[in-house]
């Protein structure tokens, strides 16, 4: 099965539909995952030293947002995928103000550029993070590497 990437889905894009309530356990939580122990992550008094009025989440966080509007765009336009046929080759952030918890974020994923390399569709994903107040909260780049229609031993 072909995933139908090609030079024309340049462009497309997707919004999400709802928002991503930023929980200040969730916060807590990839902050772990991340091995990320700075104090403003866990602990709101160490936020406000910051002078923030609420958690601080990982720098990466907003990854979170990115995959699932990626996901919904992909599902939008038929790419649904097997998950262990893509390989994230590269990401890149650009921070335009902090996550902090009780931030209410929507994410737009735009299809930056496709291309096929050795059997692989390389795609570059664009997406925006923005709060409920429209204001832009960060940009990421991801590099998606997908093979098409490997085999995986034990696959019907």
């Amino acid at each position: 099965m072909t995933v139908g990437f090609t030079v024309d889905s340049v462009g497309i894009r997707f919004r999400m539909s709802d928002y991503y309530e930023v929980g200040r356990e969730k916060i807590r939580e990839f902050a772990r995952a991340v091995h990320d122990d700075h104090p403003a992550h866990f602990s709101e008094e160490a936020a406000e030293r910051f002078g923030y009025p609420a958690l601080i989440a990982p720098a990466t966080f907003a990854s979170i947002i990115g995959i699932m509007a990626t996901r919904q765009l992909f599902e939008e336009n038929g790419w649904a995928s097997d998950l262990r046929n893509i390989l994230q080759a590269d990401q890149q952030f650009r921070f335009h103000q902090p996550i902090l918890a009780g931030d209410r974020l929507i994410g737009e994923a735009y299809v930056e550029s496709v291309r096929l390399m050795a059997g692989n569709h390389v795609m570059v994903m664009k997406n925006q993070i923005f709060n409920d107040r429209d204001e832009m909260v960060q940009t990421n780049y991801t590099t998606l590497i997908r093979r098409d229609s490997v085999p995986v031993e034990g696959d019907v």
